[in-house]
């Protein structure tokens, strides 16, 4: 049970602190000199929403799927360390969070399915091998 509740708090700190960097760099640190510093944030936090609920109700079937959102922040974070070298500390940064959100949501959807029982099922009514 403690590592269930570690890996889940592991992937709340990646998944909030990522909604603070984005803040911050889309807000202070780092605003874009073309583009609506708030119109930019906004486009970036909507999509960190939708799990929003599951993961602060410890929903393992949330912390599954948001890992597919989570990967969209992780591309981003390459492509910023390679393309924009001013910015590769905070793309390290989005990196890191990413990560810790990853890895949490995946162990914790597995470990907490597992003590509820939630998975998939295996099937039992395999056919004998026509080979033979």
């Amino acid at each position: 049970m403690q590592k269930v509740t570690a890996v889940c708090w592991l992937s709340k700190v990646g998944y909030f602190g990522l909604y603070a960097l984005i803040v911050l760099w889309q807000g202070v640190l780092s605003p874009h000199p073309h583009v609506s510093s708030l119109w930019l944030t906004v486009l970036w936090l909507v999509p960190l929403l939708f799990p929003l609920r599951g993961i602060i109700a410890n929903n393992p079937y949330t912390h599954a799927w948001s890992t597919f959102i989570a990967l969209l922040y992780l591309m981003h974070g390459c492509v910023q360390i390679y393309v924009e070298p001013a910015e590769r500390w905070l793309a390290f940064i989005e990196i890191v969070l990413v990560s810790c959100w990853l890895v949490g949501s995946i162990l914790f959807a597995r470990w907490r399915g597992k003590q509820l029982g939630l998975g998939l099922k295996k099937r039992n009514n395999a056919k004998p091998s026509s080979d033979q």
